[in-house]
C-alpha cells in the first residue's frame, strides 16, 4: 500500500534525510532523490523479501524493524541481520542478475521508502560519493553477516542476546564514564523476535545480565553496557 505522505514535501521526517548513505548531498539532492522514492507499510510477521526472488529496489526502513534470515537444509530458521530505522538492504542485488539469499519479515509494523535499480544507477552516476558509501556499507554486512550467522545459529540464549547487544553497541553506542549507552534501536519485543525468544525470556535475561553488573537499563529504550568484556566472553568473541 502506497504511503500518503510525499518524501518531497517532508523529507526531514522521512527516510531520506535518515540515512547516512546519503548524509554527504546537499538538501537540494535529497530533495530531488525523495521525489523519486516510493513508501509501503508492513505489519509484523509481513513478508518483505522471500528468498529466490527478484530485488528491484533499494529498500530503507523508514520506521520499525526486520529481520534478514535463511532455512537451513533441516528447515531451521537462521537469522543474519537485523534492519532498524535507517538502515537499508538489497543493493547488491541491484547490479547483477543474482536472486535474493535470504528472507525479510517485520518484527513489528514497518514503514519503509524504495528507490528502483534505475533510480538508485542514476543516483550513483550523478553522486560518486554516494556509491563509496554504499560499497563501505557492503564489506562492512559481509563481515557482520559471519559474525552473526555463527552467534546466532548455534550459541546459548545467553550468547545470543550478549551478541546482539554488543552488535548495538558498536552501532548505537555512545560512550560515557560509566559505560556504552546505547539507544536501542528496536522495541524489547522487536529483540526477542530476533533472537528467536519469548519476550519475557529476554526479559530474564537482561535482568540476569544487569544483576551481574554487566548492563544497566536506563528506559525500556536505553541501556548502559558497563562491562564489554565479559559480555564478549559471553559472546565467544574472546575465543
Amino acid at each position: 500500500m502506497k504511503c500518503s505522505q510525499d518524501c518531497r514535501h517532508c523529507f526531514r521526517g522521512l527516510c531520506i534525510h535518515r540515512v547516512p548513505l546519503f548524509s554527504s548531498l546537499s538538501e537540494e539532492n535529497l530533495v530531488q532523490i525523495a521525489g523519486l522514492i516510493q513508501h509501503k507499510n508492513y505489519e509484523k510477521g509481513d513478508r518483505l523479501i522471500s528468498e529466490g526472488t527478484t530485488m528491484e529496489s533499494l529498500i530503507i526502513i523508514n520506521e520499525g524493524s526486520v529481520k534478514a534470515f535463511r532455512y537451513t537444509p533441516a528447515g531451521r530458521e537462521q537469522r543474519s541481520y537485523l534492519f532498524s530505522e535507517g538502515d537499508f538492504f538489497g543493493e547488491q542485488y541491484l547490479f547483477s542478475d543474482l536472486k535474493a539469499t535470504y528472507n525479510v519479515e517485520a518484527l513489528e509494523a514497518v514503514k519503509i521508502c524504495m528507490l528502483t535499480k534505475t533510480q538508485l544507477h542514476k543516483v550513483l552516476h550523478t553522486h560518486p560519493d554516494v556509491a563509496i558509501k554504499l560499497i563501505s556499507e557492503l564489506g562492512k554486512r559481509i563481515a557482520q553477516m559471519e559474525n552473526t550467522f555463527q552467534s546466532l545459529g548455534i550459541r546459548n540464549v545467553d550468547a545470543r542476546v550478549a551478541t546482539l547487544l554488543l552488535d548495538f553497541a558498536s552501532k548505537y553506542g555512545e560512550e560515557s564514564p560509566e559505560g556504552t549507552v546505547i539507544t536501542l534501536p528496536i522495541s524489547r519485543e522487536g529483540m526477542a523476535n530476533f533472537l528467536g525468544i519469548a519476550r519475557e525470556t529476554l526479559s530474564r535475561k537482561l535482568s540476569k545480565f544487569e544483576d551481574e553488573g554487566l548492563i544497566r537499563s536506563i528506559d525500556l529504550k536505553t541501556l548502559l553496557v558497563r562491562d564489554s568484556g565479559t559480555l564478549g566472553d559471553l559472546a565467544g568473541l574472546s575465543d
